[in-house]
């Protein structure tokens, strides 16, 4: 005779209760002493969003009637964060260069890095209104530091099983990071590179667009990874600014159309997306949010209009008041220590 106990086990394991997803820490790692030893990738979105909303700034203090100087302060404030961070994360590759290895293996990691690397670009577009010559010599550093980034993450991919090769809005970062070069670019007088540099980006982010797409449709991301979907925008927003720079304003108008009707669409999935509560990855709301609004911004110095106006400084406002708290708090997380477990980082 069966036993109505293990009948009644079987009966809830072949239908288990939903569970909420959460995620999963790594067991605590002895950290050798010495500075610098696991600094986590994850430090690089927010600042990448703290760099792109002093530029929208930059575009949009006159309209607020408030003095250049707070801009320049924003200015100053992000970049040094920005080359602090940058600093630190050298330091750690110093101690033992194939910890850029390490930290590609994980998804956290491959989009921090991805943001880390076009943090150097954004960090020349905020400094080439004060030292031109500097900027462009950070854009082709930027350039450099990419490319043995993007060979290193191959050598990950053939080296990694078949699951790490699966595409994600990290992708973006890595692959279409280039398009960050290609805003940065005409502010130093290089449209020929801006424009070079255009289309490729584009072309790839339809792929991952498209890749992603049927992936959502499929398959549900668990509540954690969900914040990721935030960086389907940026390369949207930052392709307009980019088309928009260098001439061809139809392709920035489409863009702009469809970067307004995405934005849409992730503030009426908001509470879905977050489900999962503050994590160090919100910080991929930073710089979508930061493209978006400078990509506005652009549009109205084109085109002009009230409307645009208005939407470029109710986009300004929000992203002011969303983006330096999660850089706040996640910067809070590393100051503590707490962020590299969270995430898992590399040690040196």
């Amino acid at each position: 005779m069966d036993n109505p106990k293990r009948r009644s086990d079987a009966t809830t394991s072949s239908n288990p209760a939903p569970r909420r997803e959460r995620l999963r820490f790594a067991a605590p790692k002895i950290v050798p002493k010495g500075l610098w030893r696991r600094v986590p990738p994850a430090i690089f979105p927010p600042i990448l969003g703290l760099l792109g909303l002093a530029l929208a700034w930059r575009a949009g203090i006159a309209h607020f009637g408030l003095p250049g100087g707070l801009s320049g302060l924003l200015d100053g404030v992000a970049a040094a964060l920005a080359g602090f961070a940058l600093l630190a994360y050298g330091g750690k590759l110093a101690r033992r260069p194939s910890v850029l290895f390490d930290d590609l293996k994980l998804l956290p990691g491959r989009a921090g890095l991805g943001a880390g690397v076009v943090s150097i670009y954004m960090l020349a577009a905020v400094i080439s209104a004060y030292a031109p010559g500097l900027a462009r010599l950070l854009l082709v550093a930027g350039l450099a530091v990419h490319i043995a980034v993007l060979a290193t993450l191959l050598a990950v991919f053939r080296a990694g099983p078949p699951e790490i090769r699966t595409i994600t809005p990290a992708w973006h970062l890595n692959w279409v990071g280039f398009i960050v070069a290609a805003r940065a670019a005409p502010l130093m007088g290089w449209t020929g590179l801006a424009e070079f540099l255009l289309f490729p980006c584009i072309a790839m982010a339809s792929f991952i667009w498209l890749a992603s797409a049927r992936q959502l449709i499929a398959k549900r991301p668990p509540a954690p990874l969900r914040p990721m979907l935030a960086i389907h925008l940026a390369p949207l927003a930052l392709s307009s600014t980019v088309a928009a720079l260098t001439g061809y304003h139809t392709l920035a108008i489409i863009g702009g159309v469809a970067s307004a009707a995405l934005l849409g669409v992730l503030i009426l999935s908001i509470r879905w997306i977050t489900e999962a509560g503050f994590s160090p990855l919100w910080g991929a709301f930073t710089f979508p949010l930061a493209a978006t609004t400078g990509l506005f911004w652009t549009l109205y110095a084109l085109f002009g209009g009230e409307g645009l106006r208005l939407l470029a400084s109710v986009l300004l406002i929000a992203a002011t008041l969303i983006i330096p708290p999660i850089v706040f708090l996640i910067m809070r997380e590393w100051a503590s220590g707490r962020l590299p477990a969270k995430v898992n980082a590399a040690i040196a």
